[in-house]
């Protein structure tokens, strides 16, 4: 079952339930899957990777709304951004622990034989691709940094 049929399936459970914020989670995911289909150039069907990227951005926007919503001490905004941040997170795969991603990172960087600050985008590259979806992208620049300059 595809990422859209899940959702889709999940949306019709959330309207028999009336569970208004987990219908508005995945009505957020489906409108960014079929904006994802139908923009230009695009095949009909996407590929696991694009579904992958959709659900981290998707994330990653609730994750940076709730941020803003904590400072500016809205509760109530922050309450159902968390919400549907959980819900997002169903669906992605599980996020690597910071020791694992270390851990992939030093693998990485043998791998691609980088010794220096320098190669940093020779392993970004590399660690971005294998880490999508598994890892924050900024605890992945973080650790590559640190790594290198060690």
């Amino acid at each position: 079952m595809t990422l859209k049929q899940n959702i889709e399936s999940e949306i019709k459970s959330a309207m028999i339930a009336r569970d208004k914020t987990r219908l508005s989670a995945l009505r957020a995911i489906k409108s960014m899957i079929l904006l994802e289909e139908t923009k230009s150039g695009a095949k009909a069907e996407i590929s696991e990777e694009d579904e992958m990227k959709i659900l981290t951005k998707a994330a990653k926007q609730r994750k940076d709304s709730a941020e803003i919503y904590e400072q500016q001490n809205r509760a109530d905004l922050l309450e159902v951004e968390m919400a549907e941040l959980a819900i997002i997170q169903e669906f992605l795969p599980k996020a690597m622990t910071e020791e694992e991603v270390t851990a992939a990172i030093k693998a990485i960087i043998t791998q691609t034989g980088a010794s220096s600050p320098k190669d940093m985008g020779k392993v970004m590259g590399v660690a971005s691709k294998e880490l999508s979806g598994k890892a924050d992208g900024k605890m992945i620049a973080d650790k590559v940094k640190a790594l290198l300059n060690s």
